[in-house]
């Protein structure tokens, strides 16, 4: 069917999607709880797909094309998934080789409970400055820190709040970040201006958040901090081998992202070397899991192996540290990959009959002022983020529609580039099934839906970006051109 033969949705037939979604999704909230991820959500999006396909249909698209674009928007998130499993492999071969329950471990003994969220923001805010990534951030450091937190009877919610906080802010402001470079790409203006402009919005709400954290751990119990601390520590050495050379595969790790190596070679080079590290340096603890059926070395490897598939499985005598402990492998990152390829879906079905266009456009109506240009920027990326699960696409797709009318506005584009990120990159792990939050969830080990109100970086720098577009401050106009006069002639 050829394109002239299709007609353009209605503002009606986008909204119904997407209604029908919100609906969905909240009655499967409803009725599983914090289950709802484990397949309510899923089969949710792809209700909801189903009818954007039946309305593309309606409007003349045929279903061979929308499966076309269904494959590719599923396409586009196969990086994400292949990077989340080999994160499911490093997680596991790190708790067997020593190498978490040794960061663990000193994370017990420097971190001080009253200040502990504040102090667990800023050391991922500053890794993922170093290495541009706030999700091998989250599965390398914050998994350590949700150890500690375990170990210090704190909240886990609050702790993953400030882990997804840290990670975002150092990831917004990192040149060696995908997004830092995509929303300048797209907006077309300079990466370093770019972050320097940032730094407006960026700095004073990572401020308040580190201020925020700081009175929540004054107001936390840590009266019995010391005894659960010495019990976990103490457990630990019985476990495991600990010792600063444990630490080598996160070297390793971190020094590869500083490199600018791609994210899945590195951590799947982190994943094996712990595996590595486990056989050197732990070898009483891989002994204690043969089966006795086979050769030694063969056993040896089959535990390694076990690990970057299905994970390990300690059994301590501290329930509190058997979960934290008893986690990774391939396999336990298989209902992400399947929540991420059910919201790829629907975005990409949405986007393929023309859904998302229309109301994105409608947003376009009625903006007059340099606020609400800004404020209805971060509104389309976040609702973006939402239909379509994807943190790039609500960079790209806003960046692409936006680009002109902030020109033709008079509006320098840094204006623009700053709101991509402001309302894209930082809303994207606070939406369950999205790409990000999905990922967060799965390496933390704690939900999106008890973390959200505690990740107050990603909450408060959209709201104080339309404060300052609304209130004039640092809103970037175009220098009109100098024109020359010669002879009394322009």
């Amino acid at each position: 069917m050829s394109s002239t033969q299709l007609k353009e949705p209605s503002l009606v037939d986008a909204l119904i999607p997407i209604v029908l979604l919100v609906f969905f999704m909240g009655s499967a909230v409803f009725l599983y709880g914090e289950d709802s991820s484990y397949g309510p959500n899923q089969i949710a999006l792809l209700l909801a797909m189903g009818v954007a396909a039946l309305i593309g249909i309606k409007n003349g698209h045929n279903w061979k094309s929308i499966e076309a674009g269904l494959v590719k928007g599923i396409s586009m998130s196969l990086g994400a998934c292949m990077i989340l499993f080999v994160v499911g492999s490093l997680i596991g071969t790190w708790m067997l080789s020593g190498t978490v329950p040794t960061l663990i471990y000193y994370g017990l003994s420097l971190l001080n409970p009253t200040f502990f969220y504040a102090a667990a923001s800023l050391i991922c805010a500053v890794v993922a400055m170093s290495i541009g990534s706030s999700w091998t951030t989250a599965a390398t450091v914050g998994v350590a820190l949700i150890g500690v937190a375990t170990g210090m009877e704190m909240s886990l919610a609050i702790t993953a709040g400030a882990v997804v906080s840290g990670a975002y802010f150092g990831d917004k402001l990192s040149p060696l970040s995908e997004t830092t470079n995509l929303a300048p790409a797209i907006a077309g203006t300079d990466l370093f201006e770019h972050i320097k402009y940032m730094l407006w919005t960026t700095i004073p709400s990572f401020a308040i958040t580190l201020i925020i954290f700081v009175v929540i751990g004054f107001t936390e119990d840590t009266s019995e901090v010391s005894d659960s601390i010495a019990k976990m520590q103490s457990t630990l050495r019985e476990q495991f081998v600990l010792g600063w050379y444990l630490l080598v595969p996160l070297v390793v790790l971190l020094t590869l992202a500083i490199r600018k190596v791609p994210a899945f070679p590195a951590i799947a080079i982190g994943a094996l070397l712990g595996g590595v590290w486990a056989l050197i340096f732990q070898g009483d603890l891989v002994d204690s899991m043969l089966s006795n059926e086979r050769a030694p070395f063969i056993q040896n490897l089959m535990v390694v192996w076990s690990a970057l598939f299905e994970g390990v499985s300690f059994e301590t005598g501290d329930a509190n540290l058997d979960t934290l402990l008893s986690r990774g492998g391939m396999s336990s990152m298989l209902n992400t990959v399947w929540l991420i390829i059910c919201a790829m879906s629907f975005g990409a079905v949405l986007e393929k009959v023309g859904l998302l266009k229309a109301v994105v456009a409608t947003f376009l109506k009625g903006a007059k002022s340099a606020g609400d240009m800004i404020t209805r920027t971060i509104l389309t990326c976040i609702g973006t983020n939402i239909i379509t699960a994807d943190q790039y696409i609500s960079i790209v797709m806003p960046g692409r529609m936006y680009k002109e009318e902030f020109e033709k506005r008079g509006l320098d584009q840094l204006n623009l580039s700053r709101s991509l990120e402001d309302g894209g990159t930082l809303t994207s792990p606070l939406i369950p099934w999205n790409t990000c939050g999905a990922y967060m969830s799965g390496v933390l080990g704690v939900s999106v839906y008890d973390y959200f109100v505690y990740a107050f970086f990603n909450l408060i720098n959209p709201v104080l970006a339309v404060i300052y577009a609304f209130l004039g401050i640092k809103i970037l106009r175009l220098t009109p051109p100098k024109v020359e006069i010669v002879d009394g002639k322009a």
